[in-house]
């Protein structure tokens, strides 16, 4: 069982608050939804806990399996097993997407990293994602279509196994096609590996595939109300202005069956 816990954490960039007190914990085997309107800290949430040096942690602390990563690098936290599909993924030119996986992979497993393996999964990753076999071959992220990109991230994913996912808007930029191959392959590795996973989101769409067990919606900085799945009907019904209870932000015991 592993776990995510961050407590209490506030965050600033450029002198400019941006996490307010905020609290989660992510289980193994739980999938979280965080919602909210743009400019409220769901992106700055997802690179905190990965480690981008651009935010400041001002207090607070975030815990993985009761280790305390605040000081720990972006590629410390990678090896212990969490990882970020970005929204925005980056190019890296003269690396091809194989030697970069190949790479990662090797550094993780030392002498445990076996070469055959590393292609067949990557190859069967590859087919399943629908992607052009050629793509393995270029520079990482060079010349993708947005939705080339995700597909990349849910590749990466794939084959680095992490114990915790975290999904920042990984649909946006996909057709209908492309978001239900992402998501499908989303929720099949979390059926065979059951990480603990954070998906942010705008959209109900995305949730119709990844189905939470816990949706939080965030507004300035912070947790304003949890609640199951129901909670994103409410979203799509009243918008972000929902009212709140004095124990809304009480993580609901219901979980989904996402089997």
């Amino acid at each position: 069982m592993h776990k995510l816990i961050i407590k209490n954490l506030y965050v600033k960039v450029a002198d400019k608050e941006i996490l307010k007190d905020f609290s989660l914990e992510i289980k193994s085997g739980e999938i979280h939804a965080i919602m909210g309107p743009n400019g409220t800290g769901k992106s700055t949430l997802s690179k905190v806990i990965m480690g981008d040096p651009t935010y400041e942690v001002v207090s607070g602390e975030i815990l993985f399996d009761d280790k305390n990563i605040n000081s720990l690098e972006v590629d410390e936290r990678a090896r212990l097993g969490i990882f970020l599909g970005m929204q925005m993924p980056l190019e890296i030119e003269g690396v091809t997407n194989a030697d970069f996986m190949r790479s990662a992979l090797n550094a993780r497993d030392g002498e445990n990293f076996k070469l055959f393996q590393f292609i067949k999964d990557m190859e069967a990753t590859v087919n399943k994602l629908h992607m052009d076999k050629e793509m393995i071959h270029r520079g990482v992220n060079v010349g993708f279509s947005g939705g080339e990109r995700k597909k990349n991230e849910i590749l990466q994913m794939n084959l680095l196994k992490p114990k915790m996912v975290l999904l920042d808007e990984i649909d946006s930029g996909l057709d209908v096609d492309s978001l239900k191959i992402v998501g499908n392959e989303v929720i099949d590795y979390y059926k065979r590996e059951k990480p603990g996973m954070l998906v942010i989101t705008h959209y109900q769409r995305l949730l119709d595939y990844i189905v939470p067990d816990y949706v939080h919606i965030m507004k300035d900085g912070h947790i304003i109300k949890s609640g199951n799945k129901d909670l994103v009907k409410e979203i799509e019904e009243f918008g972000y202005d929902i009212k709140v209870s004095k124990n809304s932000t009480c993580v609901v015991k219901e979980k989904v069956n996402n089997e």
